[in-house]
């Protein structure tokens, strides 16, 4: 799935891993994704996330999609930062899932994203 993800590789993300119901994803921050305050603009930090969440759940095979998330930005992120963002499967239900992505900066937590996927009948 990620090779076939123009969007995601077009922010220069990387898959590092993935494996079942896991998935760790990095990204440089480039001076194109500062905002006026200086600081990267969370939607990208949210990409980041939900590209790692979209490959943990999509891990067990059937083509699943986002179907709500949330994010906590815990702490500025400046261009030049690498980002890498470890999502993690919590629980699957039925068509349901809910995965836990923790973006980081080296040691330090950045922030801490929920998403919840669905199963889609293909």
């Amino acid at each position: 799935m990620f090779a076939a993800d123009a969007a995601s590789r077009g922010l220069g993300m990387e898959l590092l891993e993935a494996g079942a119901g896991r998935a760790v994803v990095r990204m440089t921050v480039t001076a194109a994704m500062v905002n006026g305050h200086a600081i990267v603009h969370g939607g990208f930090v949210f990409a980041l996330a939900d590209s790692a969440f979209a490959c943990a759940c999509n891990s067990h095979g059937p083509v699943t999609v986002a179907a709500g998330a949330d994010i906590t930005f815990v702490r500025p992120v400046r261009a030049g930062d690498v980002l890498t963002a470890y999502a993690q499967e919590r629980a699957r239900f039925g068509r349901s899932g809910i995965y836990d992505v923790t973006v980081r900066r080296g040691d330090e937590v950045v922030a801490e994203f929920r998403g919840r996927s669905r199963t889609l009948d293909r």
